[in-house]
């Protein structure tokens, strides 16, 4: 009996078949087959790997392939970790490039130079933003000027009128005509200042505003009112300045007019107006380049709390090398305002002959009412336009007033600490715009375009 259970012959070999001869050649067992497939021959496809390798079957044709075991899958290569270079620390003394960011713009202005066209928008903008502190201050001052010079003027030529009436005697009637006269010369000094003074408080009201309003801030009209009611007096004593200089001016000219009449008459008189017509034609480039140097004094005046004289000074300082950008603002909301102005009252110019017309061909008086009415339109909406051009023209100074000091004196640096301080919770920070620019040594370095 063998190791392996099969009977073997006795004396024989081990493998051995106990039937065969001796003659007959013993073959020996098949070999174990190779783990190594044969290689393919030349056109031949290389036979697929044995199933026993990954431990699973082949996929048939038409069958998806299984998926591999967690430990053989390969992470994609936007999960993998970055190398560890990247999150090392920078080396000692780098500075990363700065990145641009948009300059902020709290309120009515981006705190930066203004471009041209935000420099003619924001007098607009102002007037948009908060219109009844804004066009209400305009129309209380055109009503009050407009009730006060009507009041005033018209009770004086009644009183000259009935006087002139009741004179008697042609010596009386002299007399009474001149002192007419005079009394209503004099009634119209009272609108007269009181027009000085309410221009003082609607600039000082529009300044304060558009000043505010850059920082974010939105004021109530009393408050506006209560602010700047403190600097109308050194406002209007600019404006009494102002107007003074223009009625010596004019004075000048007509007394040129009045010698050359007496002294030469009739042709001197037209040789005057001819003189007195080209001085008003050369006076006009003084006076634009004067009105522009000087236009900046009523926010000087009002934001800064100075003086008249260091007004001036500070006004002209602004100026200088922004002549031509100061009165191109200035002239050109001016055009617009006063084109807009004229589009709008033409259509009543020309449609009031042709109501009178209309209403009473035969010039019986009864469409004296229809007259009335569209007299009391037409001045309703010459006091809205009034109030809309001086509103605008006055912020329109304001706004050019900071756009210089932003240029000339960092000032959107000083706002947008002031800004984010307030942003902060922090109350103590000065006001931005009572001091006079930065010192020197604090400016900033690189130009301001």
């Amino acid at each position: 009996m063998s190791d392996g259970g099969s009977w073997a012959a006795p004396g024989a070999e081990p493998g051995e078949r106990p039937d065969a001869r001796a003659d007959e050649p013993v073959t020996p067992p098949p070999a174990a087959p190779s783990p190594v497939p044969p290689m393919p021959q030349y056109g031949q496809y290389a036979p697929p790997p044995p199933p026993q390798q990954y431990g699973q079957p082949a996929p048939q044709y038409g069958q998806y392939a299984p998926p591999l075991p967690p430990q053989q899958q390969q992470q994609p290569a936007w999960q993998q970790q970055p190398p560890a270079w990247q999150y090392a620390a920078p080396p000692a003394g780098y500075t990363a490039p700065p990145q641009w960011a948009p300059p902020p713009k709290p309120g009515l202005i981006p705190l930066r130079p203004l471009g041209f066209g935000t420099l003619l928008g924001a007098p607009f903008q102002a007037v948009r933003r908060n219109p009844k502190a804004t066009f209400g201050s305009g129309l209380l001052v055109q009503l009050v000027i407009v009730l006060v010079t009507g009041v005033f003027v018209g009770v004086a030529v009644f009183w000259a009128i009935s006087r002139s009436v009741s004179a008697e005697g042609q010596a009386d009637a002299d007399a009474v005509a001149a002192g007419s006269v005079g009394i209503v010369l004099v009634s119209l000094v009272v609108p007269l200042l009181l027009s000085l003074f309410a221009s003082a408080l609607l600039q000082a009201v529009l300044v304060l505003e558009v000043a505010r309003a850059t920082l974010g801030e939105k004021r109530r009209l009393g408050e506006l009112w209560k602010a700047a009611f403190t600097r109308t007096l050194p406002l209007a004593g600019w404006f009494a300045l102002t107007a003074a200089a223009v009625i010596v001016v004019i004075a000048i000219l007509v007394g040129i007019v009045l010698l050359a009449n007496l002294l030469g008459g009739e042709g001197g008189l037209v040789a005057g107006i001819l003189v007195t017509v080209l001085l008003g034609i050369a006076l006009i480039v003084p006076a634009a380049w004067l009105s522009t140097k000087l236009a900046l004094v009523p926010s000087v005046i009002v934001l800064e709390r100075a003086g008249l004289v260091q007004a001036v000074r500070r006004s002209w300082s602004l100026t200088n090398g922004n002549f031509w950008r100061t009165l191109g603002v200035i002239w050109l909301v001016s055009i617009i305002l006063s084109a807009a102005g004229q589009i709008i009252q033409a259509p009543f110019s020309f449609l009031l002959p042709i109501v009178m017309t209309v209403i009473d061909p035969n010039n019986t008086g009864s469409g004296i009412v229809a007259l009335i009415v569209l007299y009391i339109v037409f001045l309703a909406l010459s006091l809205l336009l009034g109030a809309v051009t001086s509103v605008v023209q006055a912020a329109t100074v304001a706004v050019v007033y900071l756009d210089l000091r932003m240029r000339k004196e960092g000032l959107d640096i000083e706002l947008q600490r002031f800004v984010e301080s307030r942003q902060d919770g922090l109350d103590s920070w000065p006001d931005p715009y009572a001091t006079a620019g930065y010192p020197a040594q604090a400016r900033p370095a690189e130009p301001r375009a």
